[in-house]
């Protein structure tokens, strides 16, 4: 177990040289892969629904499910839309999750996090590969599963907020670059790997049986169940990794391991029951009130249950660190960056987590036959590797003013594709439209990613050193709520047979960016420039 260091202060060139580059880097490379595979376990919900839907349209017997539809099945438009409630619920439980996780490193220390995060997180990997092998398993045991893979979703706050109590200010932007970009690309190695990972039997007689089903004559067989277990091994041995070889740090009040990881399931817990009170309201409770509104409802639920959560049940010894760290609510920066990166970093997940199943409702047809499995992952995959460019360029030119370059792409692109997502809607032959369509998100997610790395690099020259971790945790957070919130309104606007819509409102919300990162920061007389 590596120990805690006595001193710790990269801003001391002399330190950093001596001892702190070594240790900052070993820390960052047992952090990425750590953080990939927590965003493959959240994020492959997207690609189980898509697998789900393609078993069941063979075979309607395989996954029929008849959930909250009075004992009978669903059409196609009502499966297609229920599928997108799985990785709704991953999305709106890792979001929650992060409000906690935005706070911890400074109470738990950041080695005792990531170690009780991975292994948190083999517990729904194993229990959805076993529920998986069983095509009658009730739906409401998926919600549940893809609730508990919300852990995560939520490891993004606490690992990013750890990095950057590691390096300097002069390195941060590309330290938390790669950080997140090498850890945002376990949602396209996920949409890379899952599809052939299903296609054979892994774990022989230990993994289960296949599903079958026939088409034009032929019989096929899946694994649906390997597109879970296949992360189980790779997260025993990260999870050994980051015990023996990260480390806490003295700015980290975590004291002794055990009471760490006490404080550490204490505040995962506050954050479950508000995602779980959230997955209620979005599941089981009817509102007088247009379905998109109350999509934003559940969402402002969830938070304020977590927020009041962990300021009146939790003890004294968490209480006392995480009112300083609250002091960023005072803050109006931290509220403008929430809306900034909500923008990128809520873009990219959201559009990683519906993309899957997205393109097979717009461009597939029982006619055209068409394979998108190719194309999945390339998408997440440019938006995450791309990442560190955002924030190199920002070292070098301002995130300010990256991000307002980008931010006009961003809007021009969406405007397009939901141009492209009209025409295939009313073509004969939609898949003319679908390599157009896909270029068209590529560039999308490129800026994305790039917004990703630009954004977060404002925040550490906007804030002081101490809230420039929470506001890193807690701008991940609320913006990882696009993880919940696009899949929702696509579900929507997919059942009323309009998902350009969600699209051009997309584009909107982009063009209100631009203002918003023009008046405080871009601009020549800007309050802080950055």
């Amino acid at each position: 177990m590596a120990k805690t260091p006595e001193y710790w202060d990269v801003e001391n060139e002399t330190f950093w040289n001596s001892e702190g580059k070594q240790t900052a880097s070993r820390n960052l490379w047992i952090s990425i892969p750590n953080l990939l595979c927590g965003f493959s376990v959240w994020l492959y919900w997207g690609m189980i629904a898509k697998t789900m839907q393609r078993l069941h349209f063979a075979n309607t017997d395989l996954f029929n499910f008849t959930f909250r539809n009075d004992g009978m099945s669903y059409d196609e438009a009502g499966y297609r839309a229920l599928l997108f409630t799985l990785p709704a619920v991953a999305g709106l439980a890792g979001a929650t999750l992060r409000i906690p996780n935005s706070f911890m490193i400074a109470i738990c220390g950041g080695r005792n996090v990531k170690f009780m995060t991975t292994i948190m997180l083999i517990i729904p990997a194993l229990a959805a590969g076993i529920a998986l092998q069983n095509p009658d398993t009730p739906f409401l045991t998926f919600v549940v599963l893809a609730a508990m893979s919300g852990v995560g979703g939520g490891a993004f706050a606490s690992s990013m907020s750890n990095i950057s109590f590691f390096y300097p200010k002069r390195m941060q932007g590309l330290a938390l670059g790669l950080n997140a970009g090498l850890g945002n690309a376990g949602v396209s190695v996920m949409q890379f790997l899952i599809p052939w990972a299903i296609t054979f039997g892994i774990f022989g007689t230990l993994g289960g049986d296949p599903h079958q089903f026939t088409v034009d004559g032929k019989t096929n067989s899946i694994w649906i169940q390997n597109a879970a277990l296949v992360w189980v091994p790779i997260m025993m041995v990260l999870a050994i990794l980051a015990w023996a070889l990260m480390n806490n740090l003295p700015q980290h009040k975590c004291g002794p391991a055990p009471a760490a990881i006490g404080k550490y399931l204490w505040l995962e817990f506050i954050g479950f029951a508000g995602a779980a009170i959230g997955i209620v309201m979005l599941i089981f409770v009817e509102l007088p009130i247009p379905e998109l509104l109350r999509i934003f409802v559940v969402l402002v639920i969830a938070v304020a249950a977590t927020m009041l959560g962990m300021k009146f049940l939790t003890p004294k010894t968490i209480q006392e660190p995480l009112n300083s760290q609250f002091a960023i609510f005072k803050n109006k920066h931290n509220w403008v960056m929430t809306w900034l990166y909500v923008m990128t970093f809520g873009s990219f997940i959201g559009y990683a987590n519906a993309f899957p199943k997205l393109i097979d409702d717009v461009f597939v047809t029982p006619e055209n036959g068409l394979v998108t499995s190719h194309y999945i992952w390339i998408g997440a995959a440019v938006g995450a590797f791309i990442r560190p460019l955002g924030g190199w360029l920002s070292d070098k030119l301002g995130g300010a003013r990256v991000t307002q370059w980008d931010t006009w792409i961003m809007v021009a692109s969406t405007i397009l594709a939901g141009y492209l997502v009209s025409l295939a809607g009313q073509s004969e032959t939609p898949e003319k439209y679908f390599i157009p369509f896909v270029v068209t998100f590529v560039v999308l997610f490129a800026t994305t990613g790039i917004g990703n790395g630009s954004t977060f690099r404002m925040i550490p020259i906007i804030f002081s050193k101490e809230q420039a971790g929470p506001v890193l945790g807690w701008t991940s957070a609320i913006a990882a709520y696009g993880a919940y919130l696009i899949p929702k309104i696509f579900a929507t606007q997919i059942k009323a047979g309009t998902p350009e819509y969600a699209l051009y409102g997309f584009a909107g919300y982009y063009a209100s960016c631009l203002a918003v990162n023009w008046w405080f920061y871009a601009r020549k007389n800007a309050e802080i420039k950055c």
